[in-house]
C-alpha cells in the first residue's frame, strides 16, 4: 500500500512541477509577450498529457482499469488543486486574479489535457492488445485450449 501511495505522490509532484517550470519560463523568459505565454502554456499541457499517455500505457499493462485510473485520478486531484492554487503564488501572482473566467478555464484545460494523455495512451495500449483484461483473457483462452476435452460416457 506504500508504493501505492508512493506513486501517486510522485505523479502529483511531476505534474506540479512541469507547470512550475511553465510559470517561471514565462515569468522570466517572456514576461510581455502573451503570445510567447500561451505558446508555452500549450506546451506545458502536451507534456502533460505525454506524461499521463505514458503512464497510463504503462500502469494498464499490469493493473486492472479502476485501480490505475483511481491512483491516477488521486494524483490529478492534488497535482491540479496544487497548479490552479500554489502555483501562481510561486511567481507573485494571486490565483484569482484573473477573475472566475481565467480560473475556470485553468481548470478546464487542464482537465482535458489530463482526459487527452490518458485515452490516448490506454486507447494505444488496448489497440495493440497489451491491457491488463486482454492478457487475462490471452492467458484464460490458452488454459481452455490446452485442456483436452473430456468425453461422456453413456
Amino acid at each position: 500500500m506504500r508504493e501505492r501511495w508512493r506513486a501517486i505522490g510522485v505523479l502529483a509532484a511531476a505534474l506540479f512541477l512541469v507547470n512550475v517550470v511553465a510559470r517561471l519560463v514565462i515569468k522570466f523568459g517572456f514576461p510581455d509577450d502573451d503570445a510567447a505565454s500561451d505558446r508555452v502554456s500549450w506546451l506545458m499541457f502536451l507534456v502533460i498529457g505525454l506524461i499521463l499517455a505514458g503512464l497510463a500505457f504503462r500502469w494498464g499493462q499490469d493493473r486492472p482499469v479502476g485501480r490505475w485510473s483511481a491512483d491516477m485520478a488521486g494524483a490529478v486531484a492534488v497535482a491540479l488543486a496544487l497548479t490552479v492554487l500554489v502555483g501562481p503564488l510561486l511567481v507573485g501572482e494571486n490565483p484569482f486574479g484573473g477573475g472566475a473566467g481565467l480560473f475556470f478555464a485553468q481548470i478546464w484545460l487542464y482537465l482535458a489535457a489530463v482526459a487527452a494523455g490518458v485515452a490516448v495512451g490506454y486507447l494505444i495500449l488496448t489497440a495493440l492488445g497489451r491491457d491488463h483484461r486482454s492478457r487475462q483473457l490471452k492467458r484464460y483462452a490458452e488454459l481452455k485450449a490446452a485442456k483436452p476435452r473430456r468425453v461422456v460416457r453413456r
